[in-house]
């Protein structure tokens, strides 16, 4: 039994307080009835039961110390610590947390008085018109001024808002500060919020109470004291300052007294001039009315919005705030109220020094005036602006886009995670606050973005504090008031600060880890054509295959060329990642299609790189690539005429009777070369490579990722505008089709020629041979028949020239009546006067068309224009 005592808690707190004390047992027996009294006591907490604003008050601790990279590690650990769910009292593991690191030996910045009065005010009913009797007042109870100073200060309050005046930060006057100092009364609690606080049971003077001796039955009751006057009751004599102070208590509330009375012309409380009162009493009760005012001003608002749904949930839980608010005023006005219903319980006057006075009443309103002019300019604010902003403007800086209609950044839930950058979120315009430029809104929306975007899209999970650079706190005064104060500075350089480290942190992520910049160039190299001898080479393997019908072709086929074309050229040495990308795709077949008309390369693309190469730009990527592989095969084509009539050129020079439509073959290709050339020349130099070097600066030099997704834009649409793929050059794009048209066209005809020519040229060939292998054997060379059979084959060759060279004419006739129509179409376009210049340097065409010929006039015109 003996060792269970031991164990008892009575015992252990007893052993506590002599090991704390060095003391023996008979010697610490006020401490540990202090001890015991103080365990058994219902004292609220210093600070609300939020988890949020514990671990805000943490980090910011750690910020304060310049400890930035434990702050970051800090808020990851929390948030998986709330994903675990291991712990159900998350909330007193981090207070006691906050209370661990905070310094013991440093001395308390708050007024530490009358920490005792207002615990009692944790313990009494929220409403002003409770009136408790207080179990711990010091004022009619000589037993508890010993104990009194050794209260710590209760708080309350919302950490967000600094105590400061309207104006900026005001300290209180030392003239108004009263009670024992921090010595004898002990520290304040650390980490707490802001108080509605009330000095212990000291005069305003400062003098302590005397302490009291180990209670017992020698001690002596407190003497009784006169009864308080009470002049109110006679009209005609001056009102003392006891009326005044009830009727303080009663305006407090917002309710009108006997004697203070609201005046609604003026909107303000007012003694009645009739009232018999000194000026100094007058001037004083004045001054706490105001107190009323500004309660009533906070009431009013909060009564008209707290169920307005319209307010958006932003407004309610600004309302929820003051309420929370002036539910910490109500508990220091039902102080006041218990200890003047104490004072008329007792039935005696109570001393100068124990009493309630203006004066005291002054001094101890200070502090809760400051917190509700603060209130009553946020409220000001808010009915002008509709939004409330707290102390702390960094909350704009670490916005992660919300998903409620409340906020001036809209998120469309319905939207899929590959149009996140470009279609989640917006900017709600009439949400944004005046303070707020549609630059920063929309900075403060990249931002979101970004985050978000790293998180679903990249699955980063970088934590935000790691991201951007930790602000500097805002938990002083002097910092919030600097925020309200210089919203164009402060507000400014925080709000770039987080824009360019969280947009650099993304482009850093899609470069290293996505290779953008790679795909980049791949796009360059392979839809647009860039790789010559990919392209070349892919063309020659491609050719019997697409020379087909397209009903007959196979993907399979032509991706097996497609791989054979990278082996066997230098596309084999790029990335992996890029040449698993690349795939044949064939286009919808029309009826007379070949594969030349139906092929396709494709480049596959997803993921973050999806977001700046979405469907619409690979449908731009789609129709450049048709353009530039028709015109590459123009070239392909014509290089082929080329050969065919250098190499048969020889072989049909015992024809004389071709010369004249030969000729005409080489003039008409001459000029089909030459336009194509420079055409290749306009596509690849003029339009690709320089809307190529345009775009490659831009991306060098983007700040955001939005920056690369419109440069890329502009790349795309200023090759569609400049390859005459937009609408307002369907005319121009149409008579180069006709042109490319009339080029193969031309190829069909001179194959068909040379075909006709190598024939009769073999016929000929084999009809000599003959003739001399039997002039050899001693025999004629040919009968009379044959000599006749002969001519006759050769005159039918000979009647089909003329019509060849009809055919040849006419395709002449075509090609340059649509030439002559291409270029007076180039006239009218004045960016591309230049490549009809190109096209007819010697002005052949211009000499054959007079509408070619631009007029004086018209000329004077375009030049006055230009001026």
């Amino acid at each position: 039994m003996a060792a269970l005592d031991q164990k008892s808690p009575n015992v252990l707190l007893q052993n506590l307080c002599c090991k704390i004390t060095g003391k023996s047992e008979a010697d610490v027996a006020h401490q540990f009835q202090y001890a015991v009294r103080v365990i058994g006591s219902n004292y609220a907490p210093t600070i609300e039961r939020d988890e949020f604003l514990v671990s805000e008050k943490i980090k910011k601790e750690l910020l304060k110390q310049r400890r930035e990279a434990d702050a970051a590690l800090f808020s990851e650990l929390h948030r998986k610590l709330q994903t675990q769910g291991v712990l159900k009292h998350r909330w007193s593991i981090l207070y006691l947390l906050l209370s661990l690191c905070e310094d013991p030996r440093k001395p308390s910045n708050r007024v530490c008085s009358y920490g005792a009065l207002l615990t009692q005010a944790r313990d009494v009913h929220s409403t002003p018109f409770y009136y408790a009797r207080p179990q711990s007042l010091p004022l009619s109870y000589p037993e508890r001024s010993a104990t009194a100073h050794n209260s710590s200060m209760a708080t309350s309050g919302i950490s967000s808002m600094g105590v400061f005046s309207i104006n900026g930060p005001g300290p209180t006057p030392p003239s108004l500060l009263t009670g024992p100092g921090p010595q004898a009364v002990g520290e304040s609690m650390r980490g707490s919020r802001l108080a509605w606080t009330l000095p212990v049971s000291s005069s305003p003077s400062g003098a302590a109470a005397a302490p009291r001796p180990p209670s017992g039955p020698s001690s002596s009751p407190a003497p009784k004291l006169p009864q308080r006057q009470r002049r109110d009751e006679d009209g005609s004599a001056e009102i003392g300052e006891a009326a005044l102070v009830r009727d303080i208590l009663y305006v407090f509330q917002g309710i009108d007294g006997k004697f203070i009375k609201m005046c609604s012309p003026e909107n303000c409380y007012k003694i009645d001039s009739k009232v018999p009162l000194c000026k100094s009493l007058r001037d004083t009760s004045s001054r706490l009315a105001e107190l009323g005012w500004l309660h009533n001003k906070i009431r009013k608002y909060t009564d008209s919005h707290s169920l307005d749904r319209a307010f958006g949930l932003v407004g309610q839980s600004f309302c929820a705030a003051l309420h929370q608010e002036l539910k910490e005023y109500y508990r220091l006005l039902s102080v006041l109220h218990a200890q003047l219903q104490v004072e008329d319980d007792q039935g005696v006057n109570m001393s100068v020094d124990s009493s309630l006075t203006l004066r005291r009443l002054l001094v101890w309103t200070y502090d809760p005036k400051v917190r509700l002019k603060t209130l009553a300019a946020l409220v000001d604010y808010c009915q002008e602006y509709r939004i409330w902003i707290g102390s702390s403007l960094t909350w704009y800086l670490h916005l992660t886009i919300e998903t409620c209609v409340q906020f001036f950044v809209a998120s469309d839930p319905t939207v899929k995670t590959d149009r996140l950058w470009h279609d989640k979120y917006s900017l709600r315009k009439s949400m944004i606050p005046a303070f707020i430029t549609m630059d920063q809104a929309r900075k403060v929306l990249l931002i979101g973005k970004s985050i978000n975007f790293l998180h679903q899209v990249c699955h980063d999970r970088t934590p935000p504090g790691k991201i951007m650079p930790a602000s500097k706190s805002t938990d002083s005064p002097k910092d919030a008031s600097v925020l309200f104060t210089d919203l164009e500075g402060a507000f400014q350089s925080k709000i770039d600060a987080a824009y360019f480290e969280t947009s650099k942190y993304l482009l850093d992520v899609l470069n290293k880890n996505y290779q953008l910049l790679e795909h980049l160039q791949a796009m360059r190299r392979y839809v647009l054509l860039g790789q010559g001898d990919f392209i070349r080479h892919l063309m020659d393997l491609l050719k019997p295959e697409l020379a087909r019908a397209a009903t007959t072709l196979y993907q399979h086929n032509l991706t097996g060329i497609l791989e054979t074309a990278v082996r066997a050229t230098n596309a084999q040495f790029d990335s992996p990642e890029i040449l698993k990308r690349l795939d044949v795709r064939l286009l919808e077949v029309s009826p007379g299609d070949t594969g030349w008309d139906v092929f396709s390369l494709d480049y596959h693309v997803e993921g973050p790189i999806a977001t700046v190469f979405t469907r619409e730009c690979m449908s731009h990527y789609l129709r450049v690539f048709n353009f530039l592989w028709r015109a590459k095969r123009m070239e392909y084509i014509l290089t082929d005429i080329w050969k065919g009539q250098m190499c048969n050129a020889k072989l049909l020079k015992s024809m004389p009777e071709l010369s004249g439509v030969l000729h005409q073959c080489h003039v008409l290709a001459s000029e089909m070369v030459h336009f194509i050339h420079q055409m290749q020349y306009y596509i690849t130099f003029e339009v690709l490579e320089c809307s190529w070097d345009e775009l490659w600066n831009k991306v060098q030099q983007a700040q955001d990722l939005d920056h690369i997704i419109a440069a890329h834009d502009v790349f795309l649409d200023s090759i569609i505008s400049r390859c005459l793929l937009d609408v307002n050059n369907r005319p121009l794009l149409n008579q180069l089709r006709a042109v490319f048209d009339q080029i193969i066209e031309f190829q069909n005809a001179q194959d068909t020629l040379y075909r006709s020519a190598l024939e009769e040229l073999q016929l000929r060939i084999q009809f000599e041979d003959k003739k001399r292998q039997r002039e050899e054997m001693g025999e004629w060379g040919v009968t009379a028949e044959q000599e006749a059979e002969e001519n006759r084959r050769v005159q039918e060759f000979k009647d089909t020239i003329p019509k060849m060279c009809s055919q040849l004419r006419l395709l002449t006739h075509f090609y340059q009546g649509i030439v002559q129509e291409f270029l007076r179409l180039l006239m009218s376009d004045e960016s591309l006067q230049f490549l009809s210049f190109r096209l007819d340097f010697n002005e052949h065409y211009k000499a054959r068309d007079p509408r070619l010929r631009p007029s004086l006039g018209a000329t004077r015109g375009r030049r006055s224009a230009n001026i």
